[in-house]
């Protein structure tokens, strides 16, 4: 086997969730307290872009140039393509995948509702329609659910639903309130391991990500927003999280890997030295932090040439490459040959792991998926 013909399983694509999934199915009263993003019109890449003060963006055609060539020129186009399992199969064909992990899109927005009740209901709804939509629909697609974080309980109860459902992860905010190293969370912790399920945090959510507006912002926002994936890893890591979860495993979709290295190093290297002030440094761990990062720390990236150049540093287990369908920044419809590129100076037995095997294990996919063509 070669990366030509590699079975490949992204670790990151999406749906495009109808306009009518959260509106038409809460209360008016409800209604008022949703985000832009989740509204009527909820064109997420036109919200951001008229908040960044990019001039004209109510002209653009709101879908991306892969989306077109998937055969979607509008976003309600978009959204229907996204959630049809013939035209979502034969775009996997065209693009080499054997399999996806699947993350909504809007829905990333759900933690920026102040009203508990409203989260909780946009999750419900979200959950049950994913698994009805498309995790029901092949073994080729495996979705995470969202997890409403307003009330650990209601959080317990709601993956111990998913789970039932036999969805393949928790989602969780990338930036918690209070910080995930907050006892709150604990109970939280106990029952997504307990389930079996990865929690996957995705670039841009649990918080505001403008940063900046006006000339430079539109990259310079998301390099802010993956920066957040080193903060919530080294807290995980220092806080005895992940030391007292050993089954524990954290996805950071879409925040690129080449960050790790750095971030095991570099905490590895505080955690030692400032020992030497009383009392600083606490918990002490069994192991140095770096090594529960490199068991339970995990990224998906598109093109990450430096991530795989930082393999003696991290190791395989962290990677998990994805696409990114159907956005500008992912790497249809050219994924095999960008893996193929990516992957050309590492052993087979890596490439196998990155481009698809740790994703399988992780989200629990049907071996036969690795193992039959789409």
């Amino acid at each position: 086997m070669d990366l030509a013909s590699l079975p490949l399983i992204s670790g990151d694509s999406h749906v495009e969730e109808p306009s009518s999934l959260w509106y038409e199915n809460l209360t008016p009263k409800m209604r008022e307290a949703l985000p832009a993003e989740l509204g009527p019109a909820n064109q997420t890449a036109l919200q951001f872009a008229k908040r960044i003060g990019i001039a004209g963006a109510e002209e653009t055609k709101g879908v991306t140039e892969a989306a077109e060539a998937a055969g979607a020129t509008d976003v309600e186009g978009l959204q229907a393509l996204t959630v049809d399992l013939e035209r979502r199969l034969a775009v996997m064909r065209e693009d080499g995948l054997s399999g996806e992990c699947i993350y909504p899109t809007a829905g990333l927005f759900v933690w920026s509702i102040a009203d508990a009740a409203v989260g909780e209901a946009c999750c419900r709804l979200y959950n049950d329609w994913i698994h009805d939509r498309m995790e029901t629909r092949s073994p080729r697609f495996r979705c995470a659910g969202l997890i409403p974080t307003w009330d650990v309980d209601v959080a317990v109860a709601e993956v111990e639903h998913i789970a039932s459902l036999g969805l393949a992860a928790a989602m969780l905010p990338l930036v918690g309130t209070p910080p995930y190293n907050h006892r709150r969370w604990a109970p939280l912790w106990r029952a997504i391991e307990e389930a079996g399920l990865p929690v996957a945090m995705h670039q841009g959510s649990g918080h505001d990500m403008l940063f900046y507006r006006g000339p430079g912002a539109a990259v310079a926002n998301l390099l802010a927003t993956q920066s957040m994936a080193p903060r919530a890893t080294a807290l995980l890591a220092t806080s005895g999280v992940l030391a007292d979860h050993p089954g524990l495993h954290f996805v950071f979709v879409e925040a690129n890997t080449a960050w790790l290295a750095w971030t095991m190093c570099t905490v590895d290297n505080y955690y030692e030295a400032f020992q030497e002030y009383e009392g600083w440094v606490r918990p002490l761990l069994p192991e140095k932090p770096s090594t529960y990062m490199a068991r339970q720390i995990h990224g998906t990236f598109q093109i990450d040439p430096v991530a795989i150049d930082n393999l003696r540093t991290t190791g395989v287990a962290p990677l998990l490459w994805g696409s990114d369908f159907p956005h500008a920044e992912g790497t249809y419809p050219n994924s095999r040959q960008r893996v193929i590129e990516m992957g050309e100076e590492i052993d087979i037995d890596s490439g196998a792991d990155i481009f698809g095997g740790t994703a399988a294990r992780l989200f629990k996919f049907d071996p036969d998926v690795l193992t039959t063509p789409v």
